[in-house]
């Protein structure tokens, strides 16, 4: 069998920390942004950890 290739827009997207942990941006930050609180604003900065299913998927697609 061929190896299954990276697909590119997720890996983009998702980024796999040194232990293993598959890590997102978090949605809202692409404009509209002066409407939200600052304490919001901030919070948008911080990355995410894709769990449960939603996790397998990505590692298969980012090829890890």
């Amino acid at each position: 069998m061929p190896k299954m290739k990276t697909h590119r827009g997720a890996a983009k997207r998702f980024r796999t920390t040194g232990s293993g942990k598959i890590m997102r941006k978090r949605e809202g930050t692409s404009h509209l942004r002066r409407r939200q609180s600052k304490s919001n604003k901030r919070r948008l900065n911080i990355p995410v950890e894709v769990t449960g299913a939603n996790a397998q998927k990505v590692r298969q697609l980012i090829g890890d």
